[in-house]
């Protein structure tokens, strides 16, 4: 039996793997039907002996490559949910699902939606989704790196071992993806990169990550935001037939995190529950109709006050978990307060754990620096042509709005977004094709951004910091305008 597993190998497949450098590795791990039954494989470094869990049975598994690479045979094609059973060399004995036992999650038309950069609910694919498929409990994980050599998906549950679970690679979209059972909510991870041309490894946090831990750590949480707690429908309803024009309007600028803080925890900040209660009380006292966040997205850095954003569709875990800032959103609405959040598409920081070149190439910010990094602010500019790009801004604008319920957004540093020559002087930055400084590819995602916002939201409102004369700004898309319902003036 042993030398039958042998010759059915897929050595070279089993040396991409031992290389740490395939990026579809259920070519060689998994189940495989053959003749006259199923090949299955499994890798686990450190181990020294491995059983198939099938139909309550404990299968041996034969060391086919000293890393760590396991395979046996059955004798039968349709093999069902299976598990495998780890002896480490430490002696510690470890059960592990299949990866690659489940199907991709990601069909077609989202790879095509995707790349055209009209993908609004890409967020609800990628990213870390806890689910259960097949029976079998686990969470999803799916990343948008397609430069890489190979992505792997990395956290305490692996010992931070990227060559545990290699993701596979869509070639349609440079989408890796791979389901893995038994991880859960709370499960801290990163992606595992492996760039292409030096070969070296870098540990990155989820674009998409619904949570974050807390700083200074940089890791991202699996959490699942499909069952947020709302009972704000009466003012959902109300929100529809508000006419911004007409009616009053006075906002509260406030930054949580300095705002107030607990006198007896120095350091600490309140949870988004107890700030809740406590700023609705103040804002209503003074006469309010909404406030506006400084950016709650996640951030490394408290002197950034939020705006310098890392992880993008994850509320900050300095004040509490997802569930915490649904709570502090339904609140307001409960108390007939509007919440209006800051939000930051004009630049990102170069923190390596972020998507500061994300698959070891200029993937989000754009290759030129003189397009692609801020003169003023040290950080980096998206790449507004990139279709993939301008979808997952457009789609987080739409997060915020559609999964939180937020009232609208404030778009800051748009300025900075409409000029090429922004901040530079003569000979630092490249004319558009006409000559002239106005940045058509920035414009043209503001055009997108504010119609597809408009037309999906109900009645939330898109505001622009414009802190130039910039005409048109809330003139509508068919008018010839930015589109804006609002401008922020600075005062």
């Amino acid at each position: 039996m042993e030398k039958k597993v042998y010759d059915l190998m897929d050595w070279g497949g089993i040396e991409g793997l031992a290389y740490s450098d395939l990026d579809a590795p259920q070519d060689v791990l998994g189940v495989h039907e053959t003749e006259d039954g199923s090949v299955i494989c499994a890798i686990c470094p450190g181990a020294r002996e491995a059983k198939l869990l099938l139909n309550g049975k404990k299968i041996d598994m034969y060391l086919e490559d000293k890393f760590g690479f396991f395979a046996t045979f059955v004798k039968k094609k349709k093999v069902g949910v299976h598990s495998f059973e780890f002896t480490l060399n430490n002696g510690e004995v470890i059960e592990r699902g299949d990866p690659y036992a489940f199907d991709t999650q990601i069909n077609g038309e989202d790879e095509d939606l995707f790349n055209k950069g009209i993908h609004y609910t890409i967020y609800n694919k990628l990213g870390a989704h806890p689910m259960t498929i097949n029976g079998v409990e686990g969470t999803y994980f799916a990343v948008w790196a397609p430069n890489a050599v190979r992505v792997s998906v990395v956290g305490e549950f692996n010992k931070w071992d990227g060559r545990v679970y290699p993701m596979k690679k869509l070639r349609a979209s440079g989408i890796f993806e791979l389901f893995i059972p038994g991880v859960g909510k709370g499960a801290i991870y990163k992606y595992e990169v492996k760039a292409r041309g030096d070969n070296l490894t870098y540990l990155k946090a989820d674009p998409y990550a619904n949570a974050a831990e807390f700083r200074p750590h940089t890791a991202s949480v699996v959490t699942d935001i499909s069952k947020l707690q709302w009972t704000d429908d009466e003012w959902i309803e109300k929100r529809k037939k508000y006419d911004y024009k007409k009616e009053p309007m006075s906002i509260y600028e406030v930054h949580l995190g300095s705002w107030k803080k607990p006198v007896e925890k120095n350091g600490s900040f309140y949870n988004y529950r107890d700030l809740a209660v406590m700023l609705a009380d103040y804002v209503k006292k003074m006469g309010y109709t909404h406030v506006e966040l400084l950016p709650i997205m996640e951030h490394p850095l408290d002197a950034s006050w939020g705006y310098q954003v890392t992880g993008y569709y994850a509320p900050t875990s300095r004040y509490g978990t997802p569930e915490d800032f649904a709570y502090f959103m339904n609140y307001m609405h409960e108390q007939g307060i509007g919440v209006i959040l800051d939000w930051v598409p004009a630049h990102f920081p170069k923190d390596t754990f972020g998507l500061a070149a994300f698959d070891g190439t200029c993937l989000y910010e754009n290759k030129d620096p003189r397009k692609g990094m801020h003169p003023h602010w040290g950080t980096l500019i998206f790449d507004y042509a990139r279709p993939e790009v301008s979808n997952f801004l457009i789609a987080n604008a739409l997060f915020w709005a559609k999964v939180y319920h937020a009232d609208g957004i404030r778009m800051d540093a748009v300025a900075s977004m409409l000029y090429l020559d922004y901040g530079r002087e003569a000979g630092e930055w490249v004319p558009n094709k006409d000559g002239g400084n106005e940045n058509y590819e920035a414009i043209e995602l503001l055009h997108h951004l504010n119609s597809v916002f408009h037309k999906q939201t109900d009645n939330a409102l898109v505001i622009a910091e414009e802190s130039t004369a910039w005409p048109n700004v809330t003139k509508s898309v068919d008018e010839g305008g930015l589109g804006f319902d609002l401008k922020w003036n600075m005062g």
